[in-house]
């Protein structure tokens, strides 16, 4: 791995390098800032999209899924404040952290204000060398803040303009008319933004604490490489030389990627999908322990994982199959069938799709398809 100067790197990635910015802000925990751009943790002024100083861009090897929108993560810690490493579970960041995940789309031909039209695609979303996203062929959608107090994480959802300069804080959801465009073919439907609520039904792992907390930046998701500004560099190690992570293991969680079939196994690409989309909250001790479904990275395929596994009170959820994993039979399996849906008494995930993941179903379905035995 390159190693780089601190500085020069930072000024690629997180900022325009000699651009006055104001800095970031903590507010109480008390109080709701109306638009975003009180946090000054991202700016935007209706040509480009650009991180503050010291905000530092991230991506995961496995992201959830959220209607084909291209994510840009990032986190930013107090001065002298630095995370721990954990080796499972997210790492554990200092109080006053603040973590960001900006959704947003890339035009297509004849987007304007009589069509959202947008390209439907899955892949990351990177920022240029300048480190800045260009708001001529990508449009801005949302901005969910995750903000360490004393007390705990706190959600905050802001929605942007039509004029792509600020974004508002968005506590009742939003939503919006979205067209797909997929070659020759468009698809549309109603993207919706999560109320300030609705965010802990994916951030409260353990429904009997009802803390939020982060769900993406764990060690195997982040144990990749990241372009910064045009250079390259381990994320984990990277974090470690500019002073954001420390005790950081030399043997580092092996990183799945969903997206590349010769990075790893169809297994560990598949579980790493479900972890990815489906674990915070068919774990243990999450929202959905009572379905006996527990799709953490960690778990055996085996019955708790949902191989051979009848269901448990999901009516037409079910679609008459007969349980959640049928090896060698994806047809007769109840997770490939609710994940074919967008009806939301039938689809899975609950919260964070209106549309179906095309690419997800083909993976699981020839994963399921290779299992060998019998229920």
């Amino acid at each position: 791995m390159r190693k780089f100067a601190l500085m020069p790197l930072a000024c690629a990635l997180l900022a325009a390098c000699g651009q006055a910015r104001p800095p970031v802000s903590i507010h109480p925990s008390d109080t709701q800032p109306g638009k975003l751009s009180d946090w000054g943790v991202v700016f935007a002024d209706g040509k480009s999209f650009e991180l503050n100083d010291r905000v530092v861009a991230y991506d995961l090897n496995t992201p959830l899924f959220s209607d084909y929108a291209l994510k840009l993560r990032s986190v930013w810690m107090p001065v002298g404040t630095t995370a721990e490493y954990r080796a499972t579970g997210p790492m554990d960041f200092p109080v006053g952290t603040i973590i960001s995940k900006t959704f947003h789309y890339e035009k297509a031909p004849g987007f304007g204000d009589a069509a959202f039209r947008v390209i439907k695609a899955d892949r990351e979303s990177v920022l240029d060398a300048s480190g800045s996203l260009s708001l001529e062929t990508h449009v801005l959608i949302e901005t969910r803040l995750l903000i360490r107090y004393e007390e705990g994480w706190k959600a905050l959802p802001y929605v942007w303009n039509a004029t792509q300069d600020e974004a508002f804080l968005a506590l009742a959801g939003d939503v919006r008319q979205i067209d797909l465009l997929d070659g020759d073919r468009i698809e549309d439907f109603i993207y919706v933004v999560p109320d300030a609520n609705q965010c802990g039904g994916c951030h409260t792992t353990d429904h009997s604490s009802k803390a939020l907390q982060p769900i993406g930046p764990k060690a195997w998701q982040l144990n990749r490489d990241y372009r910064y500004g045009g250079q390259t560099a381990q994320q984990l190690q990277h974090w470690a030389e500019i002073g954001l992570l420390a005790s950081v293991s030399t043997s580092l969680p092996a990183g799945a990627s969903w997206a590349n079939p010769g990075g790893a196994s169809l297994q560990d690409r598949s579980k790493a999908y479900l972890d990815a989309n489906c674990a915070h909250c068919h774990n243990r001790n999450g929202a959905a322990d009572t379905s006996g479904l527990d799709l953490a990275l960690e778990t055996p395929v085996g019955r708790s994982y949902g191989v051979c596994k009848p269901p448990v009170a999901v009516g037409r959820g079910s679609g008459n199959r007969p349980y959640d994993i049928y090896p060698g039979r994806p047809g007769d399996s109840i997770m490939i069938f609710r994940m074919q849906h967008s009806d939301p008494a039938i689809a899975m995930p609950e919260l964070g799709r209106s549309t179906v993941h095309d690419r997800g179903i083909t993976l699981l379905t020839d994963w399921v398809s290779s299992m060998q035995g019998e229920c």
